[in-house]
């Protein structure tokens, strides 16, 4: 027998089919069996005079119908979500990449200013020592003053 929570999750497409196959039974009927599938089996088989197990197929093949419906939507979505990660996971790897070579060109950049660096201290020993000595002179002033103004 059809699931009665299929039955009424997918309603107005069984109450359609219904209404295709029995015409003489109204929508107003189909609706105060809302979900109820015995008794809804029960009149239709009053209403057509069918065999009860023959309408009780028909039932279980649209509630199945419906649940396939769903299944298959549900299966799309997991192959959206699926390619929406792998998409993510694309562009993750290449801002990682980014990221890399951007960071190794900062490396390579700080490595040769210490070596230029490097270079002016020795072919200019006093002067780097002289400039050395001006540049904590005027650090320590200008903290001194930061200091007495609080």
């Amino acid at each position: 027998m059809a699931n009665t929570e299929t039955i009424k999750g997918d309603w107005n497409n069984i109450k359609g089919k219904i209404q295709e196959k029995w015409a003489n039974i109204s929508g107003d009927e189909l609706e105060k069996l809302k979900g109820q599938t015995d008794q809804l089996v029960g009149m239709i088989q009053k209403k057509t005079g069918q065999a009860r197990e023959k309408i009780e197929e028909f039932v279980h093949s649209l509630s199945e119908s419906g649940s396939s419906a769903v299944s298959h939507a549900a299966d799309r979505l997991k192959g959206y979500a699926h390619d929406a990660a792998e998409t993510a996971q694309h562009y993750a790897g290449a801002a990682r990449e980014s990221v890399q070579n951007v960071a190794g060109s900062i490396r390579e950049q700080a490595q040769l200013g210490y070596e230029h660096a490097e270079e002016i201290v020795r072919r200019r020993p006093a002067e780097s020592l002289a400039v050395c000595f001006g540049i904590g002179l005027i650090t320590g002033i200008v903290g001194g003053l930061l200091l007495r103004s609080r």
